[in-house]
């Protein structure tokens, strides 16, 4: 069956829309909430503060913040973006539609991974405005970024299916995901942690997701670049068999 390139992109170009429709809360809330981080914890208390491995605080939490926008901002737009069809019952014709499990997949997550990358790289030159830093590996640093954004808005995808009111699709995030985020070195380094928290810190899987990032702009990590991207890479195809088992079933997808 030849791939629907048209219905894959309908689907992406109306997930696209929705974001310039809803622009202050899709883009500009979430530049304006890490900016205030930026000026709290960078400007005003990294002044304060000493260096982490030789970069200045300021810098240092960088990675950390765009990492935390990144991962929140991807399942919410997933997440979101395939219960509203589920909720007003669109989903039926988007299912009896002419394209594949695939094809909307493709449309859907790669719109929520848009929005993220486009995000990320807002906030990283926004941060620049504020902070001093370097990107020693960019390459490193855009593959992370992109990957991420993927993983993450797989995982707000399956969210959005697993989801039966508004509620649940928060329920993740706000109570699992921020945590996580916040414990996974997005503002300190778990070195500095008494050892016992520094291996309950390694069961945080974050924790890789921001010391591999952090690793493409200043080449120091908590944990090596090849475990970080081991991680990244084992999530996602986590994802990808959560989502395939999803469409194989049809798990809350079938009346």
């Amino acid at each position: 069956m030849k791939f629907n390139w048209h219905g894959m992109g309908a689907i992406y170009r109306f997930e696209m829309a929705r974001t310039r429709r809803t622009l202050l809360q899709s883009i500009v809330s979430p530049v304006i909430s890490t900016t205030l981080y930026f000026v709290v914890f960078g400007a005003a208390m990294g002044s304060h503060m000493g260096g982490i491995d030789g970069v200045s605080y300021g810098a240092y939490i960088v990675p950390g913040l765009i990492m935390l926008s990144l991962l929140t901002q991807s399942i919410s737009n997933a997440s979101f973006g395939i219960y509203f069809p589920k909720f007003t019952g669109t989903i039926y014709e988007i299912l009896s539609a002419p394209v594949s499990y695939l094809e909307i997949l493709g449309g859907y997550v790669g719109a929520a991974a848009s929005k993220s990358v486009l995000l990320g790289v807002i906030i990283l030159v926004t941060a620049r405005l504020f902070v001093d830093f370097d990107v020693a590996h960019p390459i490193w640093m855009v593959a992370f970024l992109i990957l991420t954004s993927v993983t993450f808005s797989l995982f707000g995808f399956i969210i959005g299916i697993w989801a039966d009111g508004f509620e649940k699709l928060q329920l993740v995030p706000l109570l699992i995901v921020t945590p996580l985020t916040f414990l996974g070195g997005s503002f300190y380094s778990i070195h500095i942690l008494p050892p016992l928290w520094q291996k309950i810190s390694l069961f945080n899987p974050v924790v890789y997701l921001i010391s591999g990032f952090r690793w493409s702009f200043y080449g120091v990590s908590d944990v090596s670049v090849e475990i970080s991207m081991g991680m990244t890479l084992l999530f996602l195809a986590a994802c990808m068999a959560g989502v395939w088992w999803i469409f194989r079933t049809g798990y809350r997808l079938k009346a």
